[in-house]
């Protein structure tokens, strides 16, 4: 029998008639917009971008009734009764307080799916790794046969869906520090993987940073469980605060209780004065230390929910959150990675070149961004042996290659192509038995590609195409 929401029904049967404001009609806010209209409230979609810019979704929404208040002054005279802003607008903007002096109530989407959601809810934030654990916590509820609700700053709203979600099911979201920053509910279980200095172009200062981050788990009662990093000295320190179980994970020393590596390799979980190794690191399918510790993250948030068998059964198969060092396919002893996220210089070095003991061929360069490539480029030279360059940024990616102080003409090989499919023919034409491929362009995908996700669909369209 399908489970009725009675607070989830009472809550929409309230907005009948009100007035609801919209702060930017993005990803978060567009199926809300939708939602509310059909509920029969009285909703203004405000954003920065013109009708043109809009496009066809302008006449979308005022075909369902919503008005629409658009430019530089999308914020002017916000007189609705109810504001919801996009995650990204910070809380104590203006126009926000103001509409809070006269009474609105100011929201987001996240705020009232935690009061209105009736399962139980597992929440990430940090400062990495939070995409990649957040799947892997719903990967492993998955495994465990639960159905799973996945969303939040992942890039899926989950209030549309509300009626949908039964108590016994699990919602699994994931949390910016822009979404925190003004919530009084915290989840069951509440993951801080790390932190360290960020979005301070947006917050006032790293303090304020902090404090958002810690509203995940400052409201869980006796009940809830805190699973924080114990390697990262801000995280470590949250651990007091607390007032539920915590678990603390690490993958340099034991933890009382907690999540950790052993000297011999093994994930073992210290749970009631007794250690339980659970699987070995060897086995996670997904490279890189900092997935390691994704891991112990994940393992710490559903321990005594999954048991470790089907713990296992995941990190044996599970390749990765698609487009961030996704595994794609293992082909003639040549493993294909997906890196498309690798939008900058930085985020290539910072991933896929710093995951590899051996050197590894590299397809890369796109859209330019006007960006430095000479750190990049200092770094080629000892992780990569063959460099496929396409795309806008190749003479800079190449010239800062030849500049490095470690190269040697050959080393890498520097091939230049005119499109993805040239790069991946050249690649399985060259590929050994042990070699890695990866797409990590270091560049934005514009000049090819509409987005980062276009652009690694693409690739592992045409890697799945290779013949046997």
């Amino acid at each position: 029998m399908a489970y009725h929401n009675e607070k989830a029904e009472s809550f929409y049967r309230s907005l009948k008639g009100r007035r609801v404001a919209f702060c930017g009609i993005g990803g978060s806010n567009l199926p809300l917009i939708r939602s509310f209209a059909e509920k029969g409230a009285k909703v203004t979609a405000r954003d920065k971008r013109s009708r043109e810019q809009l496009g066809a979704l302008a006449a979308e929404l005022e075909a369902l009734g919503v008005s629409l208040v658009l430019g530089e002054g999308y914020l002017g005279d916000l007189t609705e009764e109810i504001v919801f802003r996009t995650p990204g607008m910070r809380f104590t903007q203006p126009e926000l307080e103001a509409a809070r002096a006269r009474g609105a109530a100011v929201t987001s989407e996240m705020e009232v799916f935690f009061d209105l959601c009736p399962c139980p809810i597992w929440a990430v934030t940090g400062s990495d790794g939070k995409t990649t654990t957040t799947t892997i916590i719903s990967e492993l509820l998955k495994a465990a046969g639960k159905r799973v609700h996945l969303g939040g700053n992942i890039g899926r709203p989950l209030l549309p869906e509300i009626d949908e979600i039964a108590p016994e099911d699990a919602a699994v979201v994931e949390l910016s520090s822009f979404q925190l920053i003004s919530m009084r509910h915290s989840p069951e279980t509440a993951v801080v993987t790390n932190l360290s200095p960020n979005h301070l172009d947006i917050h006032k200062d790293m303090q304020e940073y902090i404090d958002a981050k810690k509203n995940i788990f400052l409201h869980q009662n006796a009940f809830g469980r805190a699973v924080f990093n114990a390697d990262n000295e801000i995280t470590a320190s949250f651990a007091p605060e607390a007032r539920g179980d915590v678990l603390l994970f690490s993958r340099k020393k034991p933890c009382g209780r907690g999540v950790w590596v052993s000297p011999d390799g093994w994930i073992t979980v210290s749970d009631n004065g007794q250690s339980t190794p659970v699987l070995p690191v060897s086995e996670i399918r997904i490279p890189g230390l900092h997935n390691v510790e994704n891991y112990l993250a994940a393992i710490a948030a559903v321990w005594g929910s999954v048991p470790a068998e089907a713990i296992r059964g995941v990190a044996r198969t599970f390749g990765g959150v698609a487009h961030r060092n996704e595994l794609v396919r293992e082909r003639r002893g040549v493993r294909w990675y997906n890196d498309s996220i690798g939008t900058s210089p930085t985020r290539t070095m910072r991933g896929t070149l710093s995951l590899y003991d051996e050197k590894i061929i590299l397809i890369a360069g796109g859209y330019d961004k006007h960006l430095a490539y000479d750190e990049l480029g200092a770094m080629i030279p000892e992780k990569v042996k063959l460099l496929v360059l396409l795309g806008a940024t190749a003479d800079k990616i190449e010239a800062a290659t030849r500049a490095a102080a470690s190269y040697r003409e050959g080393c890498p090989d520097i091939r230049r192509v005119g499109s993805m499919e040239e790069a991946v023919a050249l690649c399985d034409s060259l590929a050994r038995d042990g070699d890695v491929v990866t797409l990590s362009p270091a560049s934005a995908s514009f000049d090819l590609y509409r987005n980062f996700e276009e652009r690694g669909d693409h690739f592992k369209r045409l890697v799945q195409e290779l013949p046997e």
